[in-house]
C-alpha cells in the first residue's frame, strides 16, 4: 500500500480493492510490531535458552523454567512455540517416518533376546548411533560383548555406510583374536546386510544374526549402552567440531566405560575387572 500511495494511488482505493479496512493498516503502520508478538518474542528467546541449557527438557520443564525467569505462558502456548522452532527434548523426539521399508533380513535371528553369554566373544551386538555438531553429524558404530559389555571395537565416521560397520567389526576382530563361531547380531539396518560386511563375518567363521523390524527389544542390550553415551557424553554440551566430539567418545569409552564405571549385572566391577577375573588370558591378550 505504501508503494501504491508514493505513486500516486489513494489508501482509500487500495482499501476499497482490497476489501480492508483503513484503520487497523494505519495502527500497523504507525507500530509494524505489537505488543503480542513483542511478549511472544521474549518468550521464545527464553525458552531457546533454557532448551540450549537443558536439551533433555520437555516443553512443561522449559514453561518452569520461563516461569522462574518472570515469563509467564500456558503450556499450550510454550509447546506451539517448541513445535514451530523444533525444540524437543532429547530424550522424547519422535522419530519421523521416512517411508522407507526395512529389506529383508541377510541372517535369521539366533538370539531371540536372550542376551546372555557364559563366555568371552560367544555374543556380540552392534548398532550405529549419531549425533549432531555445527560441521554436521557424526557417526559410531559399536560392538559389544555381552558377556562383560566391553566394547570390543568401534568405528567413527562422517558418513553412515556399510564401510564403518566394517571397520568397527574389523576393529573388534583384531582385537579379541580368536573369535570363530561369535554370533554377531544386529538390526535389519542397510549397513549390517552390506556384501561387505558379510564377507568379513565368512572370512573369520563369524555367525550373522538379525533382529525383527521395529521391534526395539531384539537389540535392547545394545540400546542401553547407547543411551548412557547420550546422556553422560553427547547430549552434555553442544558440539563445534567432529574432532572434539569423536575425541570424547573415544576418552569416554576407554577411560569411563571400561575402567571407572560399574556395572551391577556384573557385579560392580567395571567390564576390564570383569574379564580380568573371569577370563585372563583373554582379558590380557585383548
Amino acid at each position: 500500500m505504501s508503494e501504491l500511495a508514493a505513486d500516486g494511488i489513494p489508501v482509500a482505493v487500495t482499501c476499497r480493492v482490497l476489501k480492508l479496512a483503513r484503520q487497523p493498516y494505519y495502527r500497523w503502520l504507525a507500530a509494524p510490531v505489537g505488543a503480542r508478538e513483542l511478549e511472544r518474542a521474549h518468550l521464545a528467546n527464553v525458552l531457546f535458552d533454557a532448551h540450549r541449557d537443558d536439551p533433555e527438557f520437555g516443553h512443561r520443564l522449559l514453561a518452569d523454567e520461563a516461569h522462574r525467569a518472570g515469563v509467564r505462558a500456558c503450556d499450550r502456548t510454550v509447546w506451539r512455540i517448541c513445535s514451530e522452532h523444533g525444540w524437543w527434548s532429547a530424550f522424547g523426539k519422535k522419530r519421523t517416518r521416512t517411508g522407507k521399508k526395512a529389506g529383508p533380513p541377510a541372517h535369521d535371528d539366533l538370539v531371540l533376546r536372550q542376551f546372555r553369554a557364559d563366555g568371552p566373544n560367544r555374543l556380540w551386538l552392534w548398532d550405529i548411533t549419531e549425533h549432531g555438531t555445527s560441521e554436521g553429524r557424526l557417526y559410531l558404530c559399536a560392538i559389544k560383548d555381552v558377556f562383560s559389555n566391553r566394547i570390543v571395537g568401534y568405528s567413527i565416521s562422517d558418513r553412515m555406510t556399510s564401510q564403518i560397520a566394517v571397520d568397527a567389526l574389523v576393529s573388534a576382530v583384531q582385537r579379541r583374536g580368536d573369535v570363530a563361531g561369535c554370533v554377531v547380531h544386529s538390526d535389519r539396518g542397510s549397513q549390517f546386510r552390506s556384501r561387505k560386511v558379510a564377507r568379513v563375518l565368512g572370512r573369520h567363521d563369524l555367525l550373522g544374526s538379525m533382529g525383527q523390524v521395529a521391534s526395539a527389544g531384539d537389540n535392547a542390550a545394545m540400546e542401553s549402552f547407547f543411551s548412557l553415551l547420550q546422556k553422560n557424553v553427547l547430549n552434555r554440551r553442544r558440539w563445534t567440531t567432529r574432532d572434539e566430539l569423536r575425541l570424547a567418545i573415544i576418552v569416554w569409552i576407554e577411560r569411563t566405560y571400561h575402567r571407572r564405571r560399574r556395572q551391577h549385572r556384573l557385579g560392580r566391577l567395571t567390564p576390564i575387572e570383569y574379564e580380568t577375573i573371569n577370563t585372563p588370558q583373554v582379558a590380557l591378550a585383548a
